[in-house]
């Protein structure tokens, strides 16, 4: 298990992950309905650094209004935002955790109860949403690397590019949502145009050691395996990001797509040259067991999910290589006493086998 507690630095500086454990950007409901940080949300992801995570990720913070995704979502989109952010950089640092933060725009995803029409790289009849013009795609463009900027004011050691799960810059990947004819369109390298553009600016308008990572999903969403591997290769051989995390839904499964099956998903990115770009891979890492086989088999380093809302300290306790996380379901109460504040407990209630039934009292 020693691999799983060695350090790691970044090609860009910046602090040093003092293990190979990264809490996954969760989802949590919790913050105010402006964006603003609550309480609540400060106390989920510093209970989470003080576990041990060699770097403490908060959930996807929305750089636009507009692209809000889910009630409670942290916001960065405006200077509102900064002091609850400084705050809570600072707690995760001084318990001794890189600090990161991930920047998320839903597109259509984004329900029109929050953000009235929500928008996308084309009209989209299925969701309502409309199209973007040239000119706010240069605009969302501008609106990430502000966030980024924002984000190194408020002191975190870096921050995360949102690209996966069928979000707005999954969107523009996607050959069947993005059918845009300007330079955002079209081809491969024309759809990847944005989050290309999006990790240039921030890497020109931050500091040099202000570390860059990436988040991408290679399948679902109208999304097409070898079109993602390309425009991975292509990113990784630009040297430009610090930390490429792929969310594979499940380390262990094959491709979907038949003509890539035979071995796993997680395989196919491995096997890419990724230079100085350290690689990190999500998908029901339940156990220091499973994280130590993920080294083996090529990645950097890991992303904790579920294990991490059932245990702040899920990196210490995985110095017992024979760890297995609390089964499930758990009580409300158990989750309260890991630092999950009451809407994080309605949200995880929603997931099937989650959260045990409270007890009804017969009259």
């Amino acid at each position: 298990m020693a691999d799983l507690f060695s350090p790691m630095s970044f090609a860009h500086g910046g602090p040093v992950m003092k293990n190979r454990f990264m809490l996954a950007p969760l989802t949590n409901s919790q913050s105010h309905p402006d964006g603003v940080l609550s309480d609540d949300e400060f106390r989920w992801l510093t209970k989470r650094a003080e576990g041990g995570f060699g770097l403490t990720m908060t959930c996807a913070a929305h750089v636009q209004a507009v692209g809000q995704g889910f009630p409670g979502q942290l916001g960065v989109f405006g200077d509102q935002h900064l002091a609850g952010l400084a705050r809570l950089a600072a707690a995760i640092k001084a318990n001794g955790s890189v600090s990161a933060l991930q920047m998320h725009h839903a597109g259509n995803r984004s329900p029109k109860d929050l953000v009235g029409t929500p928008v996308c790289p084309s009209d989209d009849p299925e969701t309502g949403a409309r199209g973007l013009s040239l000119g706010e795609v240069e605009q969302l463009v501008e609106d990430f690397v502000a966030a980024a900027v924002r984000s190194e004011k408020a002191g975190f050691d870096g921050v995360e590019i949102h690209g996966a799960h069928g979000y707005i810059l999954a969107q523009f990947l996607s050959p069947e949502l993005n059918r845009r004819e300007d330079r955002y369109g079209g081809s491969v390298e024309n759809r990847a145009r944005i989050v290309r553009e999006i990790i240039d600016g921030v890497r020109a308008r931050v500091r040099p050691d202000f570390q860059l990572g990436l988040r991408l999903s290679p399948e679902r969403f109208g999304l097409k395996l070898g079109e993602i591997l390309e425009t991975t290769q292509a990113i990784l051989s630009d040297g430009k990001i610090d930390y490429l995390d792929m969310s594979l839904w499940d380390v262990m499964k094959e491709p979907v797509e038949e003509e890539f099956q035979g071995r796993t998903l997680m395989s196919w990115f491995t096997a890419l040259e990724r230079g100085q770009v350290r690689l990190g891979v999500a998908g029901k890492i339940t156990s220091p067991a499973i994280a130590s086989e993920m080294l083996e088999k090529g990645a950097d380093y890991v992303l904790i999910g579920r294990a991490a809302i059932l245990h702040h300290d899920f990196p210490e306790r995985s110095r017992d290589a024979a760890f297995t996380p609390t089964p499930l379901p758990v009580t409300a109460e158990y989750l309260r006493n890991e630092g999950l504040g009451p809407a994080f407990v309605k949200y995880m209630s929603t997931w099937p086998g989650f959260v045990q039934a409270p007890e009804t009292v017969e009259a």
